[in-house]
Order: C-alpha cells, then sequence, then structure tokens
C-alpha cells in the first residue's frame, strides 16, 4: 500500500549498496527532489553509501553541482550504468580518475532489459552492438580504470551471433510523474515522456525492491484507466513536490507535453522559442551548422519515417520546417516521440507538437526492427572504413546514448559531422560556400579512437550511408569512403582531398 511521505521519509527507504534505477531522459522526467533529499541525507549520515545506479539513457542536467551528481561527487555512489554520460560531466570525471565504477551501453539495449527484467529473464539478447565498442573483440564499454568488469559476451544462437547483456537487479525506482489519484495510480499528463517508468516499477518488484514516486499534486478523483502509466499497486510512497518543473526549464511548457498540438506550419514559430535552450554557440558569422542541415535535409522523401540526433542534426528538422516538408514526413525521436519535431539542446528527447508519446523500449523495437527509412546523427570522427565514433574522445566521454540502436538497421543513415573542428568557420551564400577559416582537428581519420558505428556491418546490412559536411557528401561503398559531391566555391584538391590523411574513392567528376 502506497503512503504519501517527504522526500526525507521517502529516501529512508534506500539502504547501502542498494541498485537505485533512475527513470529520466537526461534531464527530462528527472526527479530532482528525491536526488537533493538523497544527497542531503548522505550529507548528514554518510548513508545510503556504495549505491550502484542504473539508467538507460542518462540523468544529468550538464551541471555538476546539481541532481545526482551531488550525491555522486559526494562520494555515496561506487557504480554508474547508463547510455549517456554527457550530461553527468562529474561522474565522467570521476571515472575517468577511477574514483567509481562506471558502463556506457546502447540505450534502447538498455531500455530492453529493464522490460526483460521485469519479465524475470536474467538476461538480453540483442544483435544491437556486435563490431563495435561494447563487442569484447572490438573494445569496452568500461569507462575508467576502476570499471574492470566485462559485462558482456557473444553466444550464438541458431547459427547467428548475439550479445548477451545482463538485466538489472532493482531495489528501488525513482520516478517522476504528475498526479497520484486515491489508489496511489501515477499519470504523467504534465511530464514530456514516460521512458521506462511501468517497467522499471514492474522490475522493481520483480526483484522485491521498492518504488518512489515525485509527482506535482494529489486528485481526489481517480484516474482514467488509459491515462495511468504506474499502477498504485506498484507504489510504494509518493513525494509531493507542487511545480517543480523540468530540470531543463522551469516553465512548464504544453506543446512539448501534448496539452496543445502544434501543427506543422507553426513548428517553426515553437523551435525559435526553444533555441535558447540549446548548449551550442557558433562563432559569430559561421553557418557550418545550417550548410550541413540545410543538405542533409534534401535527403528526406515524402512518407519518410525518420530519427534526428542532438546537435548539428538538429538543423534537419528546422530545414524540413522551413521548407514546408514537415506534413510529409515523420519524425521520431528514441524517447518516444512520434510525429512533430525534436526539441532542441538540454530539451532534448522531448518532442513539439507529437501525435503519440510511447515508452522508450516500445519506440527501440521500432528501430531495432528496421522501421526507420533515413536517421541523422552526429559524429566525432570517422575513418576510411566508413566507422564512426560518436561517443568516446581520449580525455572526456560522451556516451552511445541511442545512436547504436538507431543505426543498427535503418535504410538510410545519414551523418551530419563537419569536415574539421576547432576553429572552423563557414558560410554559404547563393549557394556557393566560403571556407572563412579551417578548424584545426580533423574528424576525418586514418585511425578513430572508438567505434560507435562499424562500415563493414552497414555494408553487410545492405544500408545506404551518407557522410554530410559543410563542403562536401561522402558515401560508403565496398571500396570504402567515396567522395561523391563536392559543394559550389569549394576547391576539391586543397579543402578536401589534401586535407585528409588518408585516400579516399572520388566519385565527384
Amino acid at each position: 500500500m502506497f503512503r504519501i511521505a517527504s522526500a526525507k521519509e521517502a529516501m529512508e527507504i534506500i539502504k547501502d549498496g542498494d541498485c537505485v534505477a533512475i527513470n529520466s531522459f537526461l534531464a527530462l522526467c528527472n526527479p530532482m527532489s528525491l536526488h537533493e533529499a538523497l544527497y542531503e541525507r548522505f550529507e548528514q549520515t554518510g548513508s545510503p553509501s556504495n549505491l550502484r545506479l542504473f539508467c538507460s539513457s542518462g540523468f544529468g542536467v550538464w551541471d555538476e553541482d546539481r541532481g545526482a551528481e551531488r550525491y555522486i561527487k559526494a562520494g555515496a555512489v561506487s557504480e554508474i550504468i547508463a547510455g549517456h554520460f554527457a550530461s553527468m560531466p562529474g561522474a565522467v570525471k570521476m571515472a575517468l580518475a577511477g574514483a567509481l565504477e562506471a558502463y556506457c551501453l546502447p540505450l534502447g539495449v538498455l531500455s530492453h532489459t529493464i522490460r526483460a527484467a521485469a519479465a524475470g529473464k536474467e538476461w538480453h539478447l540483442s544483435e544491437v552492438g556486435l563490431g563495435i565498442y561494447c563487442d569484447p573483440r572490438v573494445g569496452t564499454c568500461a569507462i575508467g580504470p576502476a570499471s574492470t568488469k566485462e559485462l558482456l559476451e557473444i553466444v550464438e544462437v541458431k547459427g547467428k551471433e548475439f550479445l548477451l547483456y545482463p538485466t538489472p537487479r532493482i531495489d528501488v525506482a525513482l520516478i517522476k510523474g504528475t498526479t497520484v489519484d486515491p489508489n496511489g495510480n501515477i499519470s504523467f499528463e504534465r511530464e514530456y515522456l514516460t521512458v521506462d517508468a511501468l517497467s522499471m516499477a514492474q522490475a522493481a518488484k520483480q526483484n522485491g525492491g521498492k518504488v518512489i514516486a515525485q509527482v506535482e499534486r494529489v486528485s481526489h478523483e481517480f484516474a482514467r484507466p488509459r491515462n495511468v502509466i504506474v499502477p498504485g499497486v506498484l507504489v510504494d510512497a509518493v513525494v509531493v513536490v507542487e511545480d517543480e518543473g523540468e530540470a531543463v526549464n522551469s516553465a512548464y511548457n504544453p506543446a512539448l507535453s501534448g496539452d496543445i498540438h502544434v501543427p506543422a506550419t507553426h513548428m517553426d514559430y515553437y523551435l525559435n522559442r526553444l533555441t535558447g535552450l540549446s548548449r551550442r554557440r557558433n562563432a559569430t558569422g559561421d553557418e557550418t551548422a545550417d550548410i550541413i542541415g540545410e543538405r542533409a535535409a534534401r535527403e528526406l522523401l515524402p512518407g519518410h519515417i525518420v530519427n534526428i540526433g542532438i546537435g548539428i542534426p538538429e538543423q534537419v528538422g528546422k530545414f524540413a520546417s522551413l521548407k514546408g516538408i514537415l506534413k510529409d514526413i515523420h519524425i521520431t525521436v528514441e524517447a518516444g516521440g512520434v510525429g512533430g519535431i525534436p526539441a532542441p539542446g538540454v530539451a532534448f528527447g522531448a518532442t513539439i507538437g507529437a501525435d503519440m508519446i510511447c515508452d522508450m523500449s516500445t519506440q527501440f523495437d521500432l528501430y531495432d526492427g528496421g522501421g526507420l527509412d533515413i536517421c541523422f546523427l552526429g559524429g566525432l570522427e570517422a575513418d576510411c572504413h566508413g566507422n564512426v565514433n560518436a561517443h568516446h574522445l581520449e580525455g572526456g566521454y560522451s556516451g552511445i546514448g541511442g545512436f547504436a540502436n538507431i543505426t543498427h538497421a535503418t535504410k538510410t543513415i545519414c551523418f551530419c559531422m563537419s569536415f574539421n573542428t576547432k576553429g572552423l568557420s563557414a558560410t554559404s551564400k547563393d549557394g556557393f560556400v566560403e571556407i572563412l577559416q579551417e578548424g584545426t582537428i580533423a574528424k576525418f581519420k586514418k585511425q578513430i579512437s572508438a567505434i560507435s558505428f562499424s562500415g563493414k556491418n552497414a555494408l553487410n546490412r545492405g544500408q545506404k550511408v551518407l557522410y554530410v559536411t559543410e563542403r562536401c557528401v561522402f558515401e560508403l561503398t565496398s571500396r570504402g569512403l567515396a567522395l561523391v559531391e563536392v559543394y559550389p566555391g569549394i576547391d576539391k584538391a586543397a579543402q578536401i582531398l589534401g586535407l585528409m590523411d588518408f585516400e579516399c574513392l572520388d566519385l565527384d567528376k
């Protein structure tokens, strides 16, 4: 039977050594008041300690002095398993320094392991991850010297290889919803996502664990059954925190929750209202991201089911809106949104004007099954074989996120990445591109730091793979990376081929 409790009382449920699962997508749906109460308890008592944190996406807010990062930095956590780490700078520093264990696995697979745990399964098999960094034959999912466990193993079933992922044994699930009704049922009407809430609560109960839900309000009316996300039978404690809002923005946005439906003709207006949430700041006069986004958007065809990633790929959605083609395509976001357009920057994961917002594991069913026609994703670096590193450079760690699942079976993959970086500035006028200043760090290299995407796997699956930059387009072929398009105004020899440390096929004749 659930009880309404203070945040301090609810945190007494968590014991030393517990596996605490957090139902958030980066800063969205993040139960910030529960994090704060847990930090205060640890600071006052030194308990709970040796916590193991599990989250299919990530649970940071890009600020190491807020949220879960406070008790991580204080020493309450010994291990983190998550799909994304860029929003947790403090945790990354500690992991790289060997102060805690941390492991990064594909976000979609972690979401599916939660659902498998709810069904009492000890393992989840997936082809996602084969041939990339988390395949033990290729690299490691461990971050830092203290992370010594090998979490995954390769198994063969009826002649096919799979990665065997262990399912989490959740002791306490932390969930953020909107309303609790008299039976303890939790609805999410003012949340932008549901993430893994139901599966996580079920998985905790399957393991004999507890579920703590943070909500905004108490209702004396019973919720409509179809609106309930987590039933009261699974809830142990409810903490009421009025008007906390999202961690990324204190103002509630009805265009992101679905309280108002945004027509395609108004998308650009609502997108511009959210641009202040972006963490990316381009140099004055630099149009690199716009050039890439405009060219990549030309790959969209009517009827396409689409995924658009964070960073430079966000511009694809902007140009799809400006060109008036949003009504002809169907954009999805891995966090669960179908229709509409992805919110930018630190609000990424939310959807402006979605037709539906489903559980994350359900969205990844679509992705893993090849339901996407095209995706637009960023990349840190690419090599001559078409492999892409999108998750790890020396001295830092961003994490894989949904990248591995999204690229696993999508028919056309469009990487949106600048030709080089650190200082690059480009502009475009009347269709002609001018490189105002070259970047000092190459992104197309003979050898890359880690493999997030396998060119070999893509070729074997018959996927079309493009690499759209601010000056040219490459395509993956059976003979490696090929230059297939050079933009007007660009000197092919001096500004492309002469700056690469490997020879690529030149098909731009």
